[in-house]
């Protein structure tokens, strides 16, 4: 197998084939992550979100629809604990463009958001200046359309972007690792034609009790849930789910989506839904 390592969006991306990727199929690919990240990254100032954070306004983008779609049945099965006008809330915190990791406090995000934004197949349009954040599941997004890329490619495909990954054909052995000792992991998942993401609070901590995973609510971390882990069809839905798997209602709409789960407490407990298909080196406290 070949493995064409690169960094983009802030992460180590790994695209393994069973050949090497020809320089025109590497060129088309970073295309594809550059026109994404210069549409949703809020974290540049050429950003159509940047853009919109500024003015409101309107972008053009066939991810809007998708993207917003899961959000809003997140936002509805978290009772509003998920939503993609977070950004504000993240940068409150510190989580800010500059990465000055200098924590105020806590903001929520408006609860309106659905009615700030609206979509159709072709676009996003805000009533009125928002930063949009779509960390939910933004990056499970980009791999699916990533891994869309690669369909020329016959041979079995595994597309990894940080730890969330598509597998195509084959199979990977993924270790689900340890939120709280990275040198460890809790458990194995074994990946065939599906995508596997992963969220934990210490990939991203600038203080004490300080991270990324925030309730919208509140504007301020979660305290419950330190990891989690969701194998669905498709990246975003896997992305989504482990975002929503961190609040009340995430198990419920993880078995709606058909998506299996492993999720590891503050307090190291583990717990699976029922039918999950991971090896766990630890024995879960309940199923959900």
């Amino acid at each position: 197998m070949a493995l064409w390592p690169f960094d983009a969006i802030g992460t180590r991306w790994e695209i393994e084939t069973a050949r090497p990727l020809d320089t025109h199929t590497r060129a088309r690919i970073g295309d594809v992550i550059d026109d994404f990240d210069r549409t949703w990254s809020r974290f540049r100032a050429d950003s159509d979100v940047s853009r919109l954070a500024r003015s409101g306004g309107t972008l053009r983008s066939t991810d809007a629809a998708p993207m917003l779609a899961a959000y809003r049945e997140v936002d509805a099965a978290t009772d509003g604990a998920v939503n993609p006008l977070v950004g504000e809330s993240l940068t409150a915190l510190g989580y800010d463009a500059d990465y000055s990791f200098v924590v105020g406090a806590a903001r929520p995000a408006p609860r309106d958001w659905a009615e700030v934004a609206t979509w159709t197949d072709e676009q996003l349009t805000l009533t009125s200046p928002a930063m949009i954040d779509v960390g939910a599941l933004g990056k499970g997004r980009l791999v699916d359309l990533v891994l869309a890329e690669l369909g020329a490619v016959a041979a079995d495909v595994t597309v990894d972007a940080g730890g969330d990954i598509a597998v195509r054909g084959g199979e990977a052995r993924i270790a689900l690792e340890h939120p709280f000792d990275p040198s460890r992991a809790i458990g194995v998942a074994t990946v065939v034609d599906q995508a596997l993401c992963a969220s934990a609070i210490n990939r991203r901590v600038w203080g004490d009790g300080i991270h990324h995973v925030l309730d919208a609510r509140t504007g301020a971390p979660v305290r419950t849930w330190a990891a989690t882990w969701a194998l669905a069809p498709t990246a975003m839905l896997a992305d989504a789910a482990a975002t929503a798997l961190f609040f009340d209602g995430g198990v419920e709409l993880a078995h709606r989506w058909g998506v299996e789960w492993v999720r590891m407490s503050t307090d190291g407990r583990a717990q699976r839904s029922e039918n999950c298909p991971f090896e766990l080196f630890t024995a879960p406290a309940s199923r959900g």
